[in-house]
């Protein structure tokens, strides 16, 4: 499924509004069987801009500020725990929560010309729920300098310290994206789906504790009637034939 950030004239600022709209896409039929992969672009230049500035000013009360920071938090943490994977498409600038949008892609494949950035700082509003998402994909001391400073990292430095996972240039951008999502499609969903789910556990748990959960993982997977369809194929040499 596609999923387009579409309000350029807004810099596709994520307004209460296209919030809402995000949640409900990546809600739709999560479940079902056909949706396989989740795939987030952008029309115009700029990705995203993050909150739009209008709706945090002092002409709205707490309770509405706290609402949009509560469904920003709420689609960030949504976004890893849906059972397939989502990709960022990134063409063009990231800032601010559309910077954390990316970091909490479980893949991102963005252009060359691409920059990210949390840029909150300079008119005097911490970026700090883009930086749980930053400071979970970036190393600390990366992380913090774009916070404190503002100042972007361009595609090839995001890609060095892990915020993105490929750069290509942007005529090659939709042919990258598509050639993962088709890798992804020929993999087993419920596969994938407690995959992903252990992935996102272990990484906040200690060494021992996330090699005790796996363990067990790893056998409940062999109960899975792909887990089975996987290997026998596997030893028959065969194309397995998922049910998904």
């Amino acid at each position: 499924r596609n999923i387009i950030l579409n309000n350029p004239r807004k810099r596709n600022a994520l307004s209460l509004a296209m919030l809402r709209c995000l949640r409900e896409d990546l809600l739709h039929d999560a479940k079902g069987k056909d949706l396989r992969v989740i795939v987030i672009s952008a029309e115009g230049p700029v990705f995203c801009s993050g909150h739009d500035l209008k709706e945090l000013s002092s002409e709205d009360d707490v309770k509405h500020h706290s609402q949009v920071f509560e469904l920003c938090a709420e689609v960030m943490t949504l976004i890893q725990k849906l059972p397939v994977p989502v990709i960022a498409k990134v063409n063009g600038l990231a800032t601010a929560a559309g910077c954390q949008l990316v970091a909490s892609c479980d893949i991102a494949v963005a252009s060359e010309k691409s920059q990210f950035a949390t840029p909150g700082v300079n008119i005097g509003l911490f970026c700090s729920t883009p930086a749980v998402a930053l400071g979970r994909s970036l190393p600390r001391k990366v992380a913090l300098e774009m916070l404190f400073t503002g100042e972007p990292l361009s595609a090839q430095e995001a890609l060095m310290h892990g915020l993105v996972s490929k750069v290509v240039p942007e005529d090659k951008l939709e042919e990258e994206t598509m050639k993962i999502s088709h890798k992804i499609c020929k993999s087993s969903k419920s596969v994938l789906a407690l995959g992903k789910a252990t992935f996102y556990r272990q990484m906040t748990q200690d060494l021992d504790t996330a090699y005790r959960m796996t363990t067990q993982v790893m056998v409940d997977n062999l109960t899975l009637r792909d887990g089975q369809e996987g290997i026998e194929a596997f030893i028959q040499k065969r194309k397995p034939v998922w049910s998904h």
